[in-house]
């Protein structure tokens, strides 16, 4: 009998860490009976991720208000959800990560019986409020989960702490290198047609060095975001050979700084918020990226590309201990100075662009299937 997987995810980092798992499963349907449910935490940029990588869902929870917020997101994944696991009866359920869909998606499988697999398990700060509410989401997931698919030694050796069994860890890299193969692949295709990367060429300098800079963390709202702003600000009056791209975060708390701060400088281009084969796109045409993304820390060292993460604490300390990223949090002057040391000290920057990615090698879903093929 076929073993009935239910793959579920709802914003568009768990949706690119999550496809090639899909179709990796799907790849192997004489053994496994597979099926997708988003619950859409995000919707349009979900959506350009599923049709990117050609992903059908079978179920669409279709669950993004406005405004909503962490209380009633929580409470209507759970009980949206009862319906499908009751339907379906899944073996497996297999969560990603940190978010609210994949805590609440925990307890509501823990709930109807099926087994849970934890993608990305066992990272950890250590710190319950930072990244919030991340940490306390996949804390929670990590205690539920029945399999731990762990990218790192580093994050198995937080789930022993913790007293999981070890049998039920498995090492296999990120999924996200996975997707960034599969996805540097596609976009390189001469047939590859793509809208936004075709705007994007009109806008890029390239006689310049390009900074790539993404921000969206609920830590950094407020003054966070103005000394980011005021960093961007001065690099980009220091530096005219260099070109400054900033797809800014849709969120209000995001785009008012942002764009009072950062509208009028010549050399930094505000754009709308990219899908993801343009930001893949994108993060291959760029010098440096400057981020507070977990993602991005994980894939742009594979593209041999430095990152200065502008946060405090790191659920990834892997690729700081590998020198693939710098921790440089919302201070102005630190991110000035470690961008300064990149983009003037050739020495310092291949030290970064050349290291070793210590999140796997593009085969993380192989592993993932196997292991639960012997089950």
């Amino acid at each position: 009998m076929k073993k009935k997987n239910l793959i579920v995810f709802g914003t568009r980092p768990e949706a690119i860490k999550m496809a090639p798992l899909v179709k990796e499963f799907l790849s192997h349907q004489d053994k496994f009976e597979t099926k997708v449910c988003i619950t859409a935490q995000h919707r349009e940029m979900l959506d350009q991720v599923l049709d990117f990588f050609e992903i059908t869902p079978d179920f669409d929870l279709d669950l993004m208000k406005p405004n909503q917020n962490l209380y009633t997101l929580t409470a209507d994944i759970i009980t949206g959800l009862k319906t499908v696991l009751e339907d379906f009866k899944p073996d497996y359920v297999y969560v990603h990560g940190d978010t609210t869909t994949t805590m609440s998606t925990s307890i509501a499988a823990f709930y109807s019986g099926a087994q849970v697999c934890h993608v990305e398990a066992g990272l950890r700060t250590f710190n319950k409020r930072s990244p919030f509410p991340e940490e306390i989401n996949r804390s929670v997931t990590g205690s539920i989960s029945d399999f731990h698919f762990s990218p790192t030694p580093t994050s198995k050796a937080n789930l022993i702490r913790e007293n999981v069994d070890e049998k039920t860890i498995l090492i296999t890299g990120n999924t996200v290198i996975d997707a960034l193969n599969f996805s540097t692949n596609k976009v390189n295709l001469p047939q590859f047609q793509d809208e936004e990367i075709d705007s994007l060429k009109t806008i890029i300098d390239s006689s310049k060095k390009l900074i790539l800079v993404t921000g969206h963390r609920r830590e950094n709202h407020g003054q966070g975001f103005v000394n980011i702003c005021a960093a961007l600000k001065e690099l980009g009056q220091q530096h005219q050979d260099c070109q400054i791209i900033y797809p800014v975060h849709l969120n209000p708390n995001v785009q008012k700084p942002v764009y009072e701060l950062l509208n009028d400088i010549t050399n930094i281009k505000l754009i709308n918020p990219l899908s993801y084969p343009a930001f893949v796109w994108l993060m291959n045409q760029s010098y440096l990226i400057i981020t507070d993304s977990g993602g991005v820390q994980e894939e742009a060292p594979s593209l041999g590309k430095p990152v200065l993460v502008m946060r405090d604490t790191t659920e990834r300390p892997e690729a700081v201990d590998a020198g693939t990223v710098l921790l440089v949090g919302t201070n102005s002057e630190k991110i000035v100075n470690e961008t300064n040391k990149l983009l003037n000290n050739k020495e310092f920057y291949d030290s970064m662009s050349m290291l070793h990615n210590p999140y796997g090698d593009g085969t993380a879903c192989e592993k993932i299937v196997n292991f639960i093929s012997n089950l």
